[in-house]
């Protein structure tokens, strides 16, 4: 389970994304709005950052069709496969890519941006799909339009994270940056953003808002919670439907938070642990009693460095029993046992507040937690250190003598029905106070411990990791 760095976040970029927003496929959230008339159906370009939360299915992002029945139909989107799909569809397919390769990075931002320009005199340039700043040029199915035909039209709905025709293909994970150019085909590059000079196969945003959006053109900052929708230059807002406050994000491309990782969930066969809401929420049923490869694990370990994770036990099951806690080198063990009965893991454990390791209680204070309850981990790799706190107050004897050279994940492992939520800085619950760290990064409802840090990418780049 590799430490993956998202864009240009380590370091100062020169512009710096302060919000994206979350999708979370649950709950049908999308924003959508009529294209209106004065558009040009033969020049406009889509461009947007986005990190992906579930993957396997179909999951449009972008989307403009005829509602009533789906026909004109123009998306981009996420098939099943994960390969990336651009369609511009009137009666036929007029223009059509489809990617070989496969996008399967929850960890990461993707730019994602697609230029229509039928007018142009070279066919296969009417039609393009560009990832990172590169060009894609190899796809398994390809058409490319006739000169000057026609895509959105006047009466069709814009939707950002759904299909409008049947409700359907709700996109999972973030946005940030959402830019629609009408009239204009720009390059990604050095437009819509830009390769770092230090890092050249890094790609970073640029500050969209000083290009020519057009008539109906909009941009999307997310920087209103109160209003995801609204279109910063100054156009008519998308409507948001199932979006929340707390669905406006600091997790953006140019600083990426943790999560946790889908694609390393351990479960057992009656009882599966699911991630939604970003990643950031972890839950499982209770079709079993059993502790066996039911774990969590967050997609930024650590070997370097002070790190403050806060959780919020939301359902600590009927039997109140799961652990909250550190492992380490995740992809390289058999997960068999209990979190507290493994040799390279220390778990909190909510029903008697013990601080387990390889079977035993470590010794000390003892302070149980359940529902409603936050959950503090302050990690010092430095020193070979973790120590847990409950609603903000120290909640167990410090553990020493871990591995200053291990890769540290955080982790939950769970009994039965459990609901937590993790928050490495940039929450999904409301926050009644407001907590950064030391650099001024991260939103906690209790405050880290001085010299703790939020895992987030600017956090690495100079503190460690």
């Amino acid at each position: 389970m590799p430490l993956i760095l998202g864009t240009n976040s380590i370091k100062d970029t020169g512009y710096d994304v302060d919000n994206s927003c979350r999708f979370n496929d649950g709950d049908s959230a999308y924003m959508h709005k009529t294209f209106g008339t004065g558009g040009s159906t033969t020049a406009w370009t889509m461009s947007m950052w986005v990190k992906r939360g579930v993957l396997g299915t179909d999951q449009r992002v972008f989307s403009c069709d005829d509602s009533s029945d789906g026909d004109p139909d123009n998306y981009w989107r996420f098939k099943s496969d994960d390969t990336l799909q651009v369609n511009i569809y009137n009666s036929s397919a007029i223009g059509n890519l489809v990617t070989n390769r496969k996008f399967r990075d929850c960890s990461s931002w993707y730019h994602v941006c697609v230029i229509w320009k039928s007018g142009d005199s070279t066919s296969t340039d009417r039609l393009q799909l560009w990832v990172n700043g590169t060009r894609e040029t190899s796809f398994s199915a390809t058409t490319f339009p006739s000169q000057n035909a026609n895509s959105i039209t006047a009466s069709q709905v814009i939707a950002v994270g759904r299909r409008n025709y049947a409700g359907e293909q709700h996109f999972d994970g973030y946005l940030a940056e959402v830019v629609f150019l009408d009239g204009v085909t720009a390059s990604p590059v050095d437009t819509l953003g830009e390769f770092d000079s230090d890092s050249p196969t890094i790609f970073k945003p640029k500050d969209p808002s000083g290009l020519s959006f057009g008539s109906t053109g909009f941009y999307l900052d997310f920087e209103d919670s109160a209003n995801l929708g609204n279109d910063a230059n100054g156009g008519t807002d998308l409507t948001e439907v199932n979006l929340a406050a707390t669905d406006q994000a600091t997790d953006t491309p140019t600083n990426n938070f943790a999560t946790m990782n889908p694609l390393s969930l351990r479960t057992n066969a009656a009882s599966v642990i699911t991630l939604s809401e970003g990643n950031l929420k972890a839950a499982a049923g209770s079709g079993s009693t059993s502790w066996l490869t039911r774990y969590a694990f967050s997609n930024i370990g650590v070997s370097a460095g002070k790190w403050w994770v806060e959780i919020k036990c939301v359902d600590s099951g009927a039997s109140n029993q799961f652990y909250l806690g550190i492992v380490t080198n995740p992809e390289t063990k058999t997960w068999d046992s209990a979190m507290g009965d493994l040799s390279g893991a220390w778990g909190y454990y909510s029903n008697d507040g013990s601080i387990y390791h390889s079977g035993s209680h470590t010794g000390g204070t003892k302070v149980p937690y359940g529902d409603g309850d936050f959950v503090g981990i302050a990690l010092d790799c430095d020193n070979g250190t973790v120590q847990f706190y409950k609603d903000g107050a120290v909640s167990s004897d410090q553990v020493t003598g871990l591995s200053t050279t291990a890769d540290w994940f955080f982790a939950l492992d769970g009994y039965a029905a459990i609901d937590a939520e993790f928050n490495f800085g940039s929450p999904i619950y409301s926050i009644s106070s407001g907590n950064a760290d030391d650099n001024g990064y991260g939103n906690f409802e209790h405050a880290p411990p001085s010299g703790f840090l939020a895992l987030c990418t600017k956090n690495l780049g100079s503190d460690g990791g």
